[in-house]
């Protein structure tokens, strides 16, 4: 008799019983120790898959500068290893310090449908539920272990709920049915993200993502599918990709594909994070690393005087392109949250 699965179903099916990653040595607590019982899924490319057991898939977000309420991440690191990404700090809350662990020691939620099912009435109306800002939903181990399409057919189960996805990835258009049954019934929103529509030097900041031309291409597709899309230029690189001829080709682009907003961000750039991206710098773009070793030497934040002007250069671009937004969330084919007033525009990142 043929078996159908789930896709959290298939994934708990193949991690079941594989040996333990080896002790980390030491005596650790929450997240580190759950980190340090993960099962060994696979070697390879420089990349191992553990699973993790986690007790919560929605987290509350407390950060001021993000417009969201809740996050999920269904992976922990990312296989994609951007030079530049802000997020490798989450693997020292599981005692692993080195930068590099963050993109080859990729973590693999457990349980992810079952706990957000019994999560998701925490969830007021009006709140919105970020997926991906800390790790890509869609990146390689995705393919194999389905985490991302198993939490999605679980939102496809509910109604009135605020729903962004960011992601480098058009495996996306893998899930193109259930987002239109999750867009149905609730306000969705995908952001791609683009840092430059140049193929070899995406090539070397975001190693093992997908091309810039398919991500755009995947910006398209979803818009013709009526979910709303857009770019995330996120973040900007000061001397690499912030040329106004080359922003001015990616907004271009973004209208070519019908791309319902597009937005820029400065570098955020957090020790761990410059860690690995200064190294990058030497090696890739030596006549900038001063330059921003003094741009960041008071705070991983560049100052208005930079994001000002690019701001401003955006907003003529997206005028001059017939972009109305720079965040506009939600299409017109989406249905709106119960009870919900509709959302001001703000930036992902």
């Amino acid at each position: 008799m043929q078996l159908n699965y789930s896709s959290e179903q298939k994934a708990n099916h193949f991690m079941a019983s594989l040996p333990l990653l080896p002790d980390f040595g030491q005596k650790l607590v929450g997240i580190a120790r759950l980190a340090s019982e993960g099962e060994s899924l696979r070697l390879g490319h420089e990349v191992e898959y553990f699973t993790l057991p986690v007790r919560s898939l929605l987290n509350r977000c407390t950060g001021v500068r993000m417009p969201f309420t809740w996050t999920i991440n269904p992976y922990r690191g990312c296989e994609f290893a951007c030079k530049y990404c802000y997020a490798r700090y989450t693997h020292e809350f599981m005692e692993l310090r080195d930068g590099v662990d963050f993109e080859q020691k990729i973590f693999v939620k457990q349980h992810a449908a079952d706990l957000l099912r019994q999560e998701l009435r925490q969830v007021k109306a009006g709140e919105e539920i970020a997926i991906g800002t800390a790790t890509d939903a869609y990146q390689p181990a995705e393919r194999r272990f389905e985490v991302t399409r198993a939490i999605l057919e679980e939102l496809a189960r509910h109604r009135g709920l605020e729903i962004g996805i960011v992601t480098k990835s058009n495996l996306v258009l893998r899930d193109i049915e259930v987002l239109q049954q999750i867009a149905a019934n609730n306000r969705l929103y995908v952001n791609i993200t683009i840092t430059t529509l140049k193929t070899e030097l995406a090539r070397i900041l975001e190693p093992r993502a997908p091309r810039p031309d398919l991500r755009m291409e995947a910006v398209q597709k979803l818009n013709q599918a009526g979910i709303s899309a857009g770019v995330s230029c996120a973040p900007l690189m000061p001397g690499i990709t912030d040329s106004p001829r080359d922003l001015e080709a990616l907004v271009r682009a973004t209208a070519e594909a019908g791309g319902k907003h597009i937005f820029a961000n400065p570098l955020f750039l957090k020790p761990c994070s410059a860690a690995v991206f200064l190294p990058f710098l030497e090696k890739e773009f030596p006549q900038l690393v001063e330059t921003y070793r003094k741009r960041y030497k008071h705070g991983a934040f560049l100052p208005a005087s930079y994001g000002k002007p690019l701001s401003q250069l955006m907003a003529r671009l997206r005028k001059k392109y017939g972009i109305r937004s720079d965040y506009d969330r939600y299409s017109p084919r989406t249905a709106p949250a119960s009870g919900a007033e509709p959302a001001s525009q703000m930036k992902l990142f």
